[in-house]
């Protein structure tokens, strides 16, 4: 721009154009990297009259930022706030449903334990617990409890070692009858238990002629009611555990198999003290779920008090001529389903230590 004042800067070097460049006095005091008033570029920019500003378009009302010769961009709206206080975050419609309906659901399993220790008779409960018919049914649901643990734990390891380290032709039909157990409805179980090994079963009726041997409505058909029912949940964890530590046991087998050790000598040295949280896991799941089970047994086993009448059954007949003392006994599961859940809180929660 030429204005008949000397350029600002240096003077023009030999075969370089110059005088062309912005005026030392409208330059004038001026900095690099500072802008000021009326200029851009260090040149001096004509404003827009006020009366010819331009109106807030569509761009403007939808969130968009327009400029001269630039396209129109859109502002997201971040999605959290960055370095704020997680307790001081503004929680959002869909956080509060979904915490309305976490809440429903605490609801509805807290609700049934808190009717029933706000209807228990504290009073009366040393006396309804020393009943003869209590300690009986408590009799016989370790009984039963414990002999169908013990089953599961000699049945259900090499069940689960199979199914996890050999290749079985039948494997996904093996694994869904497993699972079977689990969801078909309990009275079903031990229908299909009675029709199996009933006096007149597809098995039972050879029990029968050959040794004599008498399953339903006895002490026996309890235990076996609740090992069909019990064994799923130890195979389940047992077969977890193997797969998920396939690799590290491989590689530890051959270690100690290329160090001359027998087979025998690995499985119990080796693979055995990996599997035995799994183990404990389970068997303790299993156990629960044979001292609580009700439906199997009592189409299977029948409700024959002192022989085959655990803790549900006799809990269920008390509720109708006894209320208190259906309250105990519910009071007594209650402190063995505790009692199994306390030993297993590490591992549903892993980030918090219990030993100390």
């Amino acid at each position: 721009m030429r204005c008949g004042h000397p350029p600002a800067g240096p003077p023009p070097r030999p075969g370089h154009r110059g005088g062309v460049g912005p005026c030392r006095r409208l330059t004038a005091g001026t900095r690099r990297g500072r802008r000021r008033r009326g200029l851009r570029h260090g040149r001096p920019v004509q404003r827009r009259p006020r009366g010819d500003r331009r109106p807030a378009g569509l761009g403007r009302l939808r969130g968009r930022r327009t400029h001269p010769g630039r396209r129109a961009v859109r502002r997201v709206p971040g999605v959290g706030r960055r370095g704020g206080h997680p307790r001081r975050t503004r929680v959002r419609p869909v956080r509060r449903l979904l915490l309305a309906l976490a809440g429903v659901a605490v609801l509805v399993l807290g609700l049934p334990v808190l009717g029933l220790l706000q209807r228990m008779p504290w009073t009366a409960l040393p006396d309804l617990l020393g009943d003869a018919v209590v300690l009986d049914a408590l009799r016989v649901s370790l009984v039963v409890s414990l002999v169908a643990a013990a089953v599961v734990l000699l049945l259900g390891t090499p069940l689960a070692w199979a199914l996890a380290r050999v290749d079985l032709p039948g494997r996904r039909l093996v694994r869904a009858l497993v699972v079977l157990p689990m969801v078909l409805p309990p009275v079903v179980g031990g229908t299909a238990l009675l029709f199996a090994l009933g006096r007149r079963g597809l098995v039972g009726q050879w029990l029968d002629r050959w040794f004599g041997l008498t399953l339903p409505f006895t002490l026996g058909g309890a235990i076996v009611a609740a090992t069909f029912v019990a064994l799923p949940f130890y195979v389940l964890a047992v077969e977890g555990a193997l797969q998920a530590s396939r690799r590290e046991l491989d590689d530890l087998e051959g270690v100690a198999a290329t160090l001359g050790a027998p087979p025998r000598l690995v499985l119990w040295r080796v693979t055995r003290p990996r599997l035995l949280p799994a183990m404990g896991a389970g068997l303790a799941l299993a156990w629960a779920r044979a001292i609580g089970e009700f439906g199997a047994t009592i189409t299977f086993a029948g409700n024959l008090p002192g022989r085959t009448q655990t803790l549900p059954l006799a809990t269920f007949l008390a509720l109708e001529a006894e209320p208190e003392r259906a309250l105990a006994l519910s009071l007594v599961m209650l402190v063995v389903a505790l009692a199994v859940l306390l030993p297993l809180r590490d591992r549903w929660l892993p980030g918090r230590d219990f030993r100390r």
